[in-house]
């Protein structure tokens, strides 16, 4: 049986406008840059720079101005939905007239030469290999991650080189050709597991006691010393301290990552660009937005006459109505976007001024201890703005401090309280046990529990597993592994 019923349904859609905005607001400033350029290919009605005579705003209010007076053309009977959704969106190349000498390079370099797996190959031409071999060695490359391994068991590769290149051969045949494979450089490179990449690289150096004695400990007691049980190791082999310390040195030189080495993989090399810079003058802090944020844009003096033309022709032909209209749809848009454009840098400042207000005290001194609890809502609330866009800002978006660039994500953090009952940051509580640790004697390291009662001596009453976490985030292993002989 069919029914029929209204329902009231209350919902938030953002308009295309509003999504563009945020899209810019999240975009750093190379990333930026490049989304100007190509909206100024796309929109012709734009051009960068500041006009002489009228400035930007007067010369776009005119232009503007003068084609909604149109007698053919009427501001509603466009959908300005139309053209500015995802499909169609204008373009602005636009540049300041405030560029310092290093402002001035606009394009991402790549790295030049072959890919990892081509500089393989190459070698490869060097060696003899009958036709067979040739097809396995290539293939057993192809197999070869971005680290240097290959991490298929070969029982699968044999099945894939029967499926695929009709290869049928053995186990043994392709371990062959994998001793060829893995004679490449870098050393190391098409090993099957960690061990087996350290020992091809120690074969490749000048046999030395210590170096002997490293690849026996890799061949024989390789999860003794991952787990540095080094009284045992010396037991084991009959060695002094010293001479287990000599090869365990030999295996601390040696690449666990030999694919990382190769530089000509033809990715694109990442160049931080501050978005923001942060200054001390006279004991305050001094921000400023780069220049490369803040472009001006005109309308084309050639739109411009062309609406002129328009406006004082006496007979106007279909044609020129069409293209009148396609015109002002390109204004609509181009307004808009000076707009979205001026919004976003007032969003971008206003929030790394809440920011710098509210870790003021780090920014003065450079001291991470000084760093305040700060979440994504204390910043939101100050200038009334959403968490989602103080995120946008905080995930992307870099500062050069007098410390160092910064990516402004760092200085968030939670809060817990200390034995005064204050809030701290935990940030601050980080630090402290980092220092700890580093100063820790490396025979005896501490473990997780001695580490809790230390920072609570210090006045941070943190539980053992809150201890463990922290240790986790900073990259520092449990204590065993951190033992040193």
């Amino acid at each position: 049986m069919l029914k029929q019923h209204l329902q009231f349904k209350l919902s938030q859609k953002l308009s295309p406008q509003q999504i563009q905005l945020m899209k810019l607001i999240q975009l750093p400033t190379q990333a930026f840059e490049q989304r100007l350029k190509q909206e100024l290919e796309e929109n012709p009605a734009l051009e960068s720079g500041k006009e002489e005579g009228d400035s930007a705003e007067d010369t776009f209010d005119d232009a503007f101005d003068e084609i909604n007076d149109s007698d053919s053309i009427n501001a509603e009977d466009i959908n300005i939905d139309d053209y500015l959704s995802d499909d169609e969106i204008p373009d602005y190349r636009t540049q300041t007239s405030n560029y310092s000498a290093d402002e001035n390079e606009k394009s991402i370099p790549y790295a030049a030469g072959i890919s990892f797996n081509q500089y393989l190959i190459n070698q490869l031409n060097t060696v003899y290999l009958n036709d067979e071999e040739w097809a396995i060695a290539e293939f057993l490359v192809g197999s070869v991650d971005e680290s240097g391994y290959i991490r298929r068991p070969l029982t699968d590769i044999m099945d894939d080189l029967a499926f695929t290149q009709n290869i049928y051969t053995d186990e043994a045949n392709i371990k062959k050709v994998l001793k060829i494979v893995q004679s490449l450089d870098p050393p190391g490179v098409a090993a099957r597991t960690l061990d087996e990449c350290l020992i091809i690289q120690l074969k490749r150096k000048e046999a030395t006691p210590s170096i002997e004695m490293a690849i026996k400990i890799l061949e024989k007691s390789f999860e003794q010393f991952t787990k540095k049980h080094y009284k045992k190791l010396i037991a084991k082999y009959d060695i002094t301290e010293e001479q287990l310390k000599s090869a365990i040195s030999e295996i601390e030189k040696l690449n666990p990552k030999p694919g990382g080495s190769y530089s000509g993989n033809n990715r694109i090399i990442e160049h931080v660009v501050p978005d923001f810079s942060i200054r001390i003058v006279d004991g305050e802090l001094e921000l400023t937005l780069n220049g490369r944020n803040a472009p001006e844009l005109h309308v084309s003096k050639d739109y411009h006459n062309m609406l002129q033309g328009y406006k004082n022709a006496k007979d106007k032909s279909k044609s020129q109505k069409d293209t009148v209209l396609f015109i002002k749809q390109k204004l609509d848009a181009a307004k808009w976007f000076i707009d979205a454009i001026k919004q976003r840098q007032q969003t971008l400042f206003i929030t790394m001024n809440a920011i710098i207000q509210h870790q003021e005290e780090y920014f003065l001194t450079g001291d991470e201890r000084k760093l305040r609890p700060m979440i994504l809502k204390d910043i939101a609330d100050k200038i009334n703005m959403d968490v989602s866009t103080v995120s946008r800002v905080a995930n992307s978006k870099y500062v050069d401090t007098p410390y160092g660039t910064k990516l402004i994500k760092e200085f968030f953090s939670e809060s817990m309280k200390n034995e005064q009952g204050e809030d701290v940051s935990t940030r601050e509580i980080k630090k402290i046990l980092e220092n700890v640790i580093g100063e820790e004697e490396k025979k005896k390291p501490l473990t997780d529990d001695k580490l809790a009662k230390m920072l609570k001596e210090k006045g941070y009453p943190i539980a053992r597993r809150t201890v463990a976490k922290y240790r986790e985030q900073l990259g520092i292993p449990v204590a065993r592994l951190r033992k040193q002989i």
